[in-house]
């Protein structure tokens, strides 16, 4: 007995171990078959019907035909085979029919939607539309009505939290000046922008000034007369860039008839481009207006790392004109050059300008800093009558003047948050991103931030900026010309801690940054110990990032905005150089 056990299990079925479980299950089942067989008393388990399942499609009136129904029978339990209530050719049987059902999941037999279906879906479309249609607009009226009531409270009555978090800043405005470290400051600067003014002096000589040739005699002889005469050195004779050179008659021709006589009755100035891109706005720009023909030129300084420079023409030298304003069409003369003054020219006038700037129609530059003597010299020279045109314009400033003189007392201490809101406000009106808005906006923009002023006021100011008459002005120019802006000896520091900030001039600075470069450590609450440096720092923050549109960074024209609200309620030019110069090391 034991001899055939030890057979058995010597067999070759030990060659096909892979296949054990599938003989074991076998063999369970044909003896629970069997066993069925041997005992058909025992209740049988009724098999189970999974078409039944089925959900039922009597509502919709479409009759469901089971791709297929699998039929599993039931074994009585039995502790020896636990699994052998499936056979293997069930097995396969459902896994056939379940493949089917992967690869044909959608009959082809279906019927065509019915109309109740097709209404259905109809209703269903427009009322996603409508639903859609009115939550734009009460989003739209929420956001408006969120900014409204955001900007109208505590307008009139009194001052609120970030008020007084933006008039900590002018506490820089105590500390005591330093004559002499300013001073040094001050020589190294006006040393530096004189040499670059200078620099691109003889750029703009070189690339205009035409020159009398000098030039050896033999010049003009033919190439083969030269190569013909075989003349070998000879040491009594002095080389040739030794020998006395004279003027002679050359056929070579200049493109010009300009002399140095004629380009030194110029007038040098410095320009800056009015745009809230802070990479436009920063840049160091050169112009030059030329007496003898009424024609300028306006040049770029571009510095690379520490000693490359490049100068580049920006506007090239041509006569130009006036392209809006009263004096729309009229070319500039010298009367039009002062600081303050703006210089206006078609963009696509100008192929080499940058590609930030031809998205406006306009290019609008400021005279920043201009050669008074050279100037007040040329108008002694010339005779420039007054027109009715400047009358009209000095009429013009005469009015505006007393506009913000108004306004002023309204924003003395209340600039910073009238001006950043302002500025948002604006932007969110200007849907479409074109910088123009009409009539009926800036007046709903007077009465959400309470600027008040009188319609005789708003319509010259009106008629003063929508010169060409298309309906719709420049709401940059219209804030300008209602609030009024910093002069430009102060909005040179702005652009100084702008530049600092922003040294990969990508117009923008991460909030990061300026955390980090912002320094509190001189203010006096924070000498006195009232405060820390970082409750200085945080109000500081608190303020500037209410003007922001996005969290994490401040573009130039926000920047611009917060000092321009500050510089409202300071009078002393020198008190504000104070409070920018102070906590930025500049």
């Amino acid at each position: 007995m034991d001899l055939e056990v030890k057979g058995i299990a010597a067999s070759p079925t030990s060659q096909t171990q892979p296949f054990t479980g599938r003989n074991k299950l076998l063999q369970q089942g044909q003896t629970s078959r069997s066993w069925a067989i041997q005992n058909p008393s025992l209740p049988v388990v009724p098999r189970l019907d999974l078409g039944s399942l089925v959900d039922s499609d009597e509502e919709d009136d479409f009759s469901y035909t089971p791709l297929s129904t699998a039929h599993i029978h039931f074994n009585p339990p039995n502790s020896s085979s636990a699994l052998s209530w499936v056979t293997p050719c069930q097995i396969s049987h459902t896994q056939h029919h379940l493949n089917e059902l992967e690869q044909d999941i959608i009959p082809e037999n279906l019927p065509a939607p019915t109309s109740k279906y097709k209404l259905k879906y109809q209703q269903y479309k427009t009322e996603m539309k409508e639903g859609y249609k009115q939550y734009s607009q009460t989003n739209a009226e929420k956001t408006k009505s969120k900014i409204t009531q955001q900007f109208e409270e505590a307008i009139v009555d009194g001052l609120t939290t970030l008020d007084r978090k933006a008039l900590l800043q002018q506490g820089y405005a105590d500390i005591p000046y330093n004559a002499q470290r300013s001073m040094r400051k001050s020589d190294a600067e006006i040393v530096a922008a004189e040499r670059k003014k200078q620099t691109v002096a003889e750029q703009v000589m070189v690339d205009h000034l035409s020159r009398a040739v000098i030039s050896d005699p033999e010049q003009n002889l033919t190439t083969e007369r030269q190569e013909s005469a075989r003349i070998f050195p000879d040491s009594k004779i002095a080389p040739l860039r030794c020998r006395k050179r004279t003027l002679h008659e050359t056929k070579i021709r200049t493109h010009s008839t300009l002399t140095e006589n004629m380009l030194s009755h110029k007038v040098q100035f410095d320009g800056r481009i009015i745009s809230r891109n802070g990479h436009d706005a920063c840049r160091e720009l050169v112009g030059f207006f030329f007496a003898h023909d009424q024609s300028l030129t306006i040049y770029e300084y571009r510095q690379f790392g520490k000693n490359r420079t490049n100068v580049l023409p920006f506007i090239q030298k041509n006569i130009y004109s006036h392209q809006c304003g009263r004096r729309k069409g009229k070319h500039y003369q010298l009367g039009d050059f002062y600081v303050g003054a703006n210089l206006t020219f078609l963009s696509y006038d100008h192929p080499r300008l940058p590609e930030s700037i031809k998205e406006n129609t306009l290019l609008i530059l400021r005279i920043t800093n201009i050669d008074q003597m050279a100037l007040d010299s040329l108008k002694t020279d010339s005779v420039e009558r007054e027109d009715d045109t400047s009358s009209q314009e000095t009429n013009d400033r005469r009015v505006l003047k007393a506009i913000q003189d108004a306004l002023k007392e309204q924003l003395h201490k209340r600039g910073v948050r009238i001006l950043t809101g302002l500025g948002k406000y604006l932007q969110q009106l200007d849907k479409e991103g074109t910088g123009l808005l009409d009539k009926a906006d800036l007046k709903q923009t007077l009465q959400v931030f309470h600027l008040e002023l009188s319609e005789n006021d708003f319509e010259s100011v009106w008629q003063s900026l929508n010169g060409n008459g298309s309906g719709k002005v420049d709401y940059g120019e219209f804030k300008r010309a209602i609030i009024g802006e910093m002069n430009e000896y102060r909005k040179s520091f702005v652009r100084k801690a702008f530049m600092k900030l922003d040294f990969n001039k990508t117009g923008c600075v991460p909030i990061i940054d300026i955390r980090k470069c912002y320094c509190a450590k001189k203010h006096p609450q924070v000498i006195s110990g009232l405060s820390t440096e970082e409750e200085i720092k945080l109000s500081f923050l608190e303020t500037l990032k209410d003007a922001c549109s996005k969290l994490d960074e401040v573009s130039y024209g926000e920047f611009e905005d917060y000092y321009e609200g500050l510089s409202i309620g300071i009078v002393n030019d020198e008190d504000f150089v104070n409070i920018v110069r102070t906590p930025w090391g500049i």
